[in-house]
């Protein structure tokens, strides 16, 4: 008998599987935990992040059709970590009768960049020209400077290269290769910052959209969201709501969906990527909303009724905490005394890896009535916990 057998609240309460057991699926389980919802996960390895918290758990590849079938025993649904399930294989398990939120069909936009921008496309939406290369030849046949990036895989910058000269193209196109997937031109934007419009959609259709957040990129990872978005004028965050609320529905998505938009010098938007699960640009939305983004997406797969996506203040900065060149294992922990006694309002999210450099080990979330004394806080605390501040600091 599994844990989730065994508890009261699965005599009632569907359980949920989830593949992939990073840190989008150990916050989900902290809602699932509130809600009385038993969660079931598919982890890559034992011990890894959601697995030290999903007592109700087996380890497998998420590209095993067995080891999928042997999650879903029980399971009223099946949501996702990530999304780099073959579709073939969720195909198969909604013929056999288990729920996929989101489905394949709507998955395939956020797994397949070249899936993606030709539906924006064929739906009139606003996204960078594009075309699909083969070659060196053309590449330069569709101009130089752009940006290259495979068509699946790629995450937190993979799979992503900006070429200016011939040089740059040729050595990104043999990278590109040994992917052995199609590989997408983009002309390169000259965009003033990119915000993030998050929404969630349940399968009766209901919808519900955050506020627009402002994220801060760099080397391909999100290292800054301020919510909202500092400066954006109503008429635009209503727009980039209405984005992301129609691609919701014409895709049909299940869930929450984040779409990652530029927006340009000239004050328009572009759609830059999709993401149909919860998201490193919703994270604010734990402690700066009414209803989490976690919360939220459970509700969702589950077709519940959709909490409020409200902020609870006037602005919310979440800054992600990464493992910088002299990261220490076991060493996070000891950042709690200095960041909570400086800063009692904080929220501090680990997610129980060991630090390496690049890698997102935790977030903290600073909320407040002034954005500046926000920010403040909050990149001092992921500071401190980076190792990138000493014991001088106050």
């Amino acid at each position: 008998m599994s844990p989730a057998d065994s508890s009261p609240a699965s005599q009632t309460a569907p359980v949920v599987a989830v593949v992939g057991g990073g840190q989008l699926a150990r916050m989900m389980a902290e809602a699932a935990a509130a809600l009385a919802i038993p969660l079931r996960l598919l982890a890559e390895t034992p011990g890894v992040s959601a697995a030290q918290v999903i007592g109700d758990h087996l380890v497998g590849d998420h590209t095993d059709l067995a080891a999928l079938r042997r999650l879903v025993e029980g399971c009223s649904v099946v949501t996702f970590d990530h999304e780099h399930v073959p579709s073939e294989h969720l195909r198969t398990l909604e013929s056999e009768g288990t729920s996929v939120r989101p489905g394949p069909a709507a998955l395939v936009h956020a797994q397949d960049k070249v899936a993606m921008r030709r539906a924006l496309s064929a739906l009139g939406l606003p996204v960078p020209r594009f075309a699909v290369v083969a070659d060196l030849d053309e590449v330069t046949a569709f101009g130089l400077p752009c940006v290259l990036k495979a068509s699946r895989g790629g995450y937190d910058g993979r799979g992503v290269w900006f070429v200016r000269t011939a040089e740059e193209a040729e050595a990104a196109m043999r990278a590109a290769a040994v992917s052995g997937v199609p590989v997408l031109a983009e002309e390169l934007v000259d965009f003033r910052r990119e915000l993030s419009a998050l929404v969630a959609r349940s399968p009766s259709g209901q919808a519900a959209a955050y506020p627009v957040v402002e994220s801060v990129q760099r080397d391909g990872i999100c290292h800054e969201v301020v919510a909202p978005a500092p400066g954006l004028s109503d008429a635009l965050a209503a727009r980039a709501q209405e984005l992301a609320l129609r691609i919701a529905r014409e895709l049909d998505v299940t869930g929450i969906l984040a779409v990652e938009l530029f927006e340009t010098a000239e004050g328009g938007l572009l759609v830059n990527e999709l993401a149909m699960r919860p998201h490193n640009t919703g994270h604010w939305t734990q402690d700066g909303a009414v209803t989490s983004q976690f919360e939220n997406h459970l509700r969702a797969v589950l077709d519940l009724p959709l909490g409020s996506p409200r902020a609870r203040s006037r602005w919310t900065v979440m800054v992600n905490i990464l493992g910088g060149p002299g990261a220490e294992p076991g060493r996070l922990y000891d950042g709690y005394p200095h960041a909570l006694a400086r800063d009692p309002a904080l929220r501090v999210h680990l997610y129980g890896k060991e630090p390496r450099p690049g890698r997102k080990v935790g977030h903290v979330n600073a909320y407040g009535d002034d954005l500046e004394e926000c920010r403040d806080r909050a990149r001092h605390a992921a500071a401190w916990f980076a190792g990138e501040l000493g014991d001088e600091s106050e």
